[in-house]
């Protein structure tokens, strides 16, 4: 009888077979394969996050935070040296830190005035600040008439065109003396009426009057303050003030504080834009006056008796506060 034997399956069964035990064996291995890979994924997520939080501890730590404080410090210090610079030239390096302090704020930069006083230190700005030049152009005169004092020393006005103060001064030039009256309203401090020539008589003063009388309303009994200079006592300066309902006030003979609003302003034309100029003509003179009065000391100058605001502000916050009324 013939050795038994087993049936060997063809060799393409085996082979589908031996495929079936393959595929059984590799599913575990992909099914490995993808928890490996999942594991993978998440630990190095976790190894990232870690890295994050190692990075977050630094920038929280206090010698990070002072470094990242200073270098904002620092950056601020430079913008504000440069505003700064900007400001003092505008102002043709004549304010102080007190008004740069103010011109900051009101451009809605908030820094500490000490703050802007060292950082003017640190640029080496220094305001003009040299004596004030007092001209005398006073003289008194004989006929004064008891001419009281209505001001004594009060220079401040509740609204515009009630009180008034007015002085003369002089500025040399190659062709001569060129002669500066001016007229200040006591409520804005602004110079609401000005006269030049090349004589002080008392027709430079009127003009004076009558440039200011243009520009703002007076009221009746409006006071003019002057000093006793012989043509502000005149009878003529005082007939002319009569046609306009007013009345005169003098301080006394040689005493500067009695008229120190006008005073001040001759002081701030000389320091802030006159000294060191050399004028070859009166209408050189003239243009550099003009200048000033109108083109800073009104529109721009800010005035600390003002709440360090500008005298023409002063003025119109007034007017828009009656219409609104």
């Amino acid at each position: 009888m013939p050795p038994s034997t087993r049936a060997t399956p063809p060799l393409g069964a085996r082979d589908a077979g031996g495929g079936g035990e393959a595929r059984d064996l590799l599913i575990p291995l992909r099914n490995l394969g993808r928890l490996w890979g999942r594991g993978w994924s998440h630990e190095t997520s976790r190894s990232t996050e870690a890295h994050d939080e190692r990075a977050d501890r630094r920038c929280a730590a206090p010698g990070h935070r002072r470094s990242l404080r200073r270098d904002r410090d620092g950056e601020r210090r430079e913008r504000l040296k440069e505003k700064i610079e900007t400001l003092f030239e505008d102002s043709h390096q004549t304010y102080g830190y007190r008004r740069i302090h103010a011109a900051l704020l009101r451009s809605g930069e908030q820094a500490d005035d000490e703050l802007v006083r060292n950082l003017m230190r640190e640029l080496g700005l220094r305001p003009s600040q040299s004596r004030p030049w007092r001209p005398v152009t006073t003289s008194p005169d004989g006929s004064f008439q008891g001419i009281p004092d209505l001001v004594r020393r009060d220079f401040t006005a509740e609204r515009p065109g009630i009180k008034l103060v007015g002085g003369i001064t002089y500025i040399p030039t190659w062709e001569g003396f060129v002669y500066l009256a001016t007229v200040i309203d006591c409520h804005s401090k602004m110079v609401v009426g000005w006269a030049m020539a090349d004589h002080y008589k008392t027709a430079l003063i009127c003009d004076a009057i009558d440039v200011a009388a243009g520009n703002i309303a007076l009221e009746e009994g409006c006071v003019f303050h002057s000093d006793r200079g012989s043509n502000y006592t005149s009878g003529e300066f005082g007939r002319h003030l009569a046609r306009y309902g007013m009345r005169r006030s003098v301080g006394r003979t040689g005493v500067c504080w009695d008229n120190a609003l006008a005073e001040s302003f001759f002081g701030a034309l000389k320091n802030e834009r006159l000294n060191g100029m050399v004028f070859t003509s009166r209408a050189k003179a003239r243009r550099e006056v003009v200048k000033y009065i109108e083109g800073f000391y009104n529109r721009r100058r800010l005035h600390s008796a003002n709440g360090y605001r500008t005298p023409l502000e002063v003025h119109h916050e007034y007017l828009s506060r009656q219409l609104a009324s």
